[in-house]
């Protein structure tokens, strides 16, 4: 079949309809089916959950799409696959013809829709661009009926836009609270039930903390609390917001994208951390700015404060420690026998027959000291070497079963601009020299150095470390890691300053 699609514009003589209509209701079910094998759920939910069958035609397959990014985007990255599953299901179809479909729907339902209840409109977890003259309205809130909103679990409300997806089971009522955690749950708390006006108290919240300590569960708490009281909230993750802007901007729906994002109570941004780009960051200054001024709520997750975060606009870390900044610390005592005997009696629920006891409980609360998917991970395992094994579980099987998992300390962060600054001391540059396209002996060394420090004590990308390191590209530091190891393997006097300067930096 000639992999094309083009646009079908065909009367209805021109062709007959290859089978009845509950005939290619069915087809077009196995048509879905395929697709979702064929490239997974999550990719057929992003991009196929809106494709519908319009009409058949002699050979000609007609199927529609609500927007013209979709429409194109399907064309650019999905039409052999399609071409595939439609061929195989439509036999005698030979053409595809891909529709941007009214923004006017009819009331009567079509024939061709599933008879077998099929959702043919199922929506996207993906944000997607309005198709052009439609009026863009502000994602609303579940009411106490228990009607869903645009916002639940990740879906996008009849104009193609939405939050990233919400987990049910991340509420306040399942956060457990202790004293590394109770004040950042006590704000949230109060920020999720306020009215929204100028001069919130708490505006922006920003809460930071390490990994597995609690932050999403946290906003996610917040962002359910927030529909509860009939609040239209937007969660989104940074890489959300960042694809979602992208999108728009091809799609030249930019302004759309961001009528949308001021058209709330309350935004709440995970991962922080992750917003690149200059030209992203700027709009989402905008964005915060615009939203505080109005008296809507800004809250935000990351993984350090706002002074730490290195690749962010200083713009955007001034405004975001004008409001309240929470850490969530590394649990105590307290906390991680609440999560592990929170975790073991959902297990439970799952698994009748396994009985972890208290020992082994206490055991693993004591010694798994990092963060909470430390604890669900030995948790895990345990069940499993019960249930697999069929043996009793004691204190030394346990530890056995998640000797990896048992870590004296975490590792100290080390943020670029500490490497810079010893860096520069150590060698007697500067640090603008460092950050400058000079090349001489006497910077090109503490250059490279500081780069290879950056890259194996942060989690820094390369990419990321050629910005800090003044916007070089990423082949740059790689050339300057790959040169320092390869010298530092030759040269023993090299090898100490490396390791010097390690210890000076993870052991402050």
């Amino acid at each position: 079949m000639e992999n094309t699609i083009k646009k079908a514009e065909l009367p209805i003589e021109q062709g007959k309809v290859m089978d009845d209509a509950g005939d290619r209701n069915e087809q077009w079910d196995r048509v879905l089916n395929r697709l979702k094998i064929e490239c997974g759920e999550n990719v057929f939910n992003s991009w196929f959950g809106r494709l519908e069958l319009e009409r058949v035609f002699g050979t000609v397959v007609i199927c529609t799409v609500p927007t013209k990014f979709l429409k194109s985007w399907i064309e650019a990255h999905f039409l052999p696959v399609l071409t595939k599953c439609i061929k195989t299901e439509f036999a005698s179809a030979t053409q595809i013809a891909l529709n941007v479909r009214s923004a006017i729907r009819h009331p009567a339902p079509r024939q061709d829709q599933s008879a077998n209840g099929h959702d043919t409109t199922a929506k996207s977890s993906l944000f997607l661009p309005a198709a052009e003259g439609r009026t863009i309205k502000p994602m609303t809130s579940s009411a106490h009926s228990g009607n869903k909103s645009a916002a639940d679990d990740g879906q996008t409300d009849s104009n193609g836009l939405g939050s990233s997806p919400l987990d049910r089971r991340l509420t306040f009522d399942t956060f457990l609270v202790s004293n590394s955690n109770q004040l950042a749950h006590a704000a949230a708390q109060q920020v999720a039930t306020a009215s929204s006006e100028p001069g919130l108290p708490f505006n922006p919240l920003y809460i930071h903390a390490g990994v597995g300590l609690g932050k999403t569960h946290l906003l996610q708490a917040t962002a359910h609390r927030c529909q509860e009281m009939n609040r239209r909230v937007i969660y989104l993750t940074a890489e959300k917001f960042m694809y979602g802007f992208v999108s728009a901007l091809k799609a030249q729906s930019a302004i759309t994208y961001k009528e949308w994002l001021r058209a709330i109570d309350v935004l709440i941004i995970d991962d922080l951390q992750f917003l690149h780009g200059k030209t992203l960051q700027h709009e989402f200054g905008h964005t915060l700015n615009s939203l505080i001024d109005a008296g809507r709520q800004i809250i935000i997750a990351a993984d350090r404060p706002p002074a730490d975060q290195e690749g962010i606009d200083e713009r955007i870390r001034s405004r975001l420690s004008g409001g309240l900044c929470l850490e969530l610390k590394p649990f105590d005592d307290e906390l991680r026998l609440k999560v592990v005997e929170a975790r073991v009696s959902a297990a439970q629920k799952l698994h009748p027959n396994v009985d972890i006891p208290p020992a082994v409980i206490n055991y693993i609360a004591a010694t798994i000291k990092t963060n909470g998917r430390d604890l669900e991970g030995a948790i895990n395992r345990l069940i499993a070497h019960s249930t697999l094994t069929h043996t009793k579980l004691t204190v030394k099987n346990a530890e056995a079963a998640i000797i990896d998992l048992i870590r004296t300390r975490e590792p100290r962060r080390v943020k670029v601009e500490e490497i810079l600054k010893l860096v520069s001391s150590h060698y007697n540059v500067s640090r603008q020299d460092i950050l400058s396209s000079r090349r001489t002996a006497v910077v090109v060394k503490p250059r490279q150095v500081a780069m290879y420090l950056a890259k194996t004590l942060t989690l820094r990308s390369l990419p990321e470390i050629g910005r800090r390191f003044g916007g070089r590209d990423h082949t740059t530091v790689l050339h300057a890691v790959r040169k320092i190891e390869a010298l530092a393997e030759k040269d023993i006097n090299l090898r100490d300053e490396i390791d010097l300067l390690k210890r000076m930096l993870t052991e402050q």
